[in-house]
Parts: C-alpha cells; structure tokens; sequence
C-alpha cells in the first residue's frame, strides 16, 4: 500500500495534541501525581487487540511528545500496515508519568483513525475489480476532519472535498432554493459558472446532485462535470451510465479524461451492497459511514517499570 501523506503540517499536530490533552486536564491528573514519582521511568508498549490497518501514528507521536519533550518514541510499524491481535505498535521509554498523562488521548485517536481506516479497506477490498473507487464526505467528527480523510487514504480510499471551499457541489437544498425563484438544474449550473469565472476559478468542477434520470438528463444536457446519484436504485443507475457515456464525443474515452461526467453514487451504499452498486458502472461510490460511524480498532497501552 503506498503510504499516505499527511496532510498537517507539524504545528498543526502539535496544536491538535495540546488541545486534546488541555480538554483531558492532563496537566492535573491527580492519580498519576499521587501514584507517580515524576523521576520513575520506564517503558510503554501499544499493543493491538484486534486485525485492522494501522492509521493515526503521527498524531499519536504529537500527543506524546507534547506531554513530555524527554519521552523516546520508536513506532514498530508503519501507518497503512495490517495489525494481529498482540502485534506491538509502538514502544514509548521515558517518565512512566509522562505516559500515562497522554495514554488515553494518544488511544482515541489512534483506535479512531485505524478504525476509519479499518473500515475503508474493507470497502475497497468489495471494490476490487469493478473499477469504481471510494470516496469520503464531509460527514467527519468537527476538529478531526484533515485526520479522519488521512485514515481513508491509508485505507486505499479517496478523499472528495476537505470542505465547503473545495469545490462547487450542489445539493438537493441548493436546488429547493433555487426552485423558490423557478429556477431548475440548468440554472443552477449556469449560476455555478457564473460566480466561478468572477472568482478566477473557471476550471473549477461542479457536481450536482441528483435523484432521478430526468434530473440527471438535464445536467448532463446543461454539461455539469460530475453528478451525484443519490438514493438512485441500481437499475436507474445504469441507466445513466449509458447517458453519460452517450454524452461523450468518443464513447471509448474514459471518465477520468475529463470529457464526460463522472458519476457518483450515495445514499443507503453499505457494505453488503456496495459491490452490486459499482457494478452498475458508477466511477466512485461515497459513504459516510466509513469515518462518521468507524469502529474504534482495539488497542491497549502496557506499562513496564525499568
């Protein structure tokens, strides 16, 4: 699996650590101050307890080292690697108070985002051959946005737009507001264009949601970039693979030459009929579900006294 870059920069992860062992009071434990000679040192070790794929390393590595500058991090495997239960994820040596003020923060984010990431593969893995890829939504946990689409893409996932001023998509209530002025699909994308050009972003790509193939027929007529198949049955599905496809100039081109819509699938995908809905001949499949609703991947941190 090719590893994944991070999107943060290192003050970002640090801002992230900080703030997350701020809300945990870890400045104040009290059990460990009562417990835990600041001058005791040894070793911790995570360990995983169930299979899944490793995703969360760096910002994990940030938690600790913002708890104490002297802790001597060494990660025993990399981000993207599938885990056995009992496989050793990382050894931390330094103040046993210092580790145990960021155990749990570093925990959480780490059984998170291996869960996203957990998640996203097996997708992918029920994708194999069909030739459709899986994307993310906007459907994250607020603050951990940047982090949970980086667990996707170390699932073999793809990211779609980290945010609302990454790129024009429009939705079934942009629509119901534009209908209030007896506007329809067509005007939608024309206003798209419109504000894109007097932003300097005319190459920008607009999607547009849509739930039925006479919906879908008029943004294909109206040139949009990409559509949103929404809650759309399988059968309906193709049948707009077929218009899209009719829509380019040369039917032997692919999508990803720009020249015909991609075409992308959501609303009610699981993992149990995910594969039946790439085999329609949709290019991409979204679900929320892969971060918003992620299994944590179960791990533990084991304390040795040195």
């Amino acid at each position: 699996m090719t590893e994944p870059e991070l999107t943060l920069d290192e003050a970002e992860l640090h801002r992230l650590a900080e703030s997350a062992l701020a809300e945990d009071r870890a400045d104040r434990d009290v059990t460990t101050a009562a417990l835990v000679p600041e001058g005791q040192t040894g070793r911790g070790l995570i360990i995983a307890k169930a299979e899944g794929i490793l995703a969360g390393l760096p910002i994990a590595h940030a938690v600790f080292a913002a708890a104490g500058a002297s802790l001597a991090w060494r990660a025993e495997q990399e981000d993207g690697h599938r885990l056995s239960p009992g496989d050793r994820v990382v050894t931390i040596e330094g103040s046993l108070a210092s580790i145990l003020r960021a155990e749990r923060v570093a925990l959480n984010y780490l059984t998170h985002l291996s869960g996203v990431a957990t998640a996203t593969a097996t997708v992918v893995r029920a994708l194999e051959g069909t030739g459709c890829r899986l994307r993310d939504t906007r459907k994250t946990i607020p603050g951990l946005r940047a982090l949970e689409k980086y667990a996707v893409r170390v699932g073999g996932g793809t990211n779609h737009r980290p945010n609302l001023a990454g790129g024009v998509l429009i939705k079934d209530n942009h629509l119901a507001a534009l209908r209030d002025r007896d506007l329809g699909i067509a005007d939608a994308l024309r206003l798209a264009r419109q504000s894109l050009a007097r932003l300097g972003n005319p190459d920008t790509r607009i999607e547009i949601e849509v739930t039925t193939v006479d919906e879908a027929r008029q943004a294909l007529d109206a040139a949009a970039d990409e559509l949103l198949l929404d809650n759309m049955p399988p059968d309906q599905m193709r049948e707009v693979v077929a218009l899209a496809a009719a829509s380019r100039s040369d039917p032997d081109e692919p999508a990803s030459s720009g020249r015909r819509p991609l075409l992308e699938a959501s609303g009610g995908i699981s993992l149990e009929n995910a594969r039946a809905v790439a085999q329609t001949g949709v290019d991409f499949i979204s679900m929320g579900a892969i971060t918003h609703s992620a299994q944590a991947l179960d791990m533990s941190l084991e304390l040795e006294a040195v």
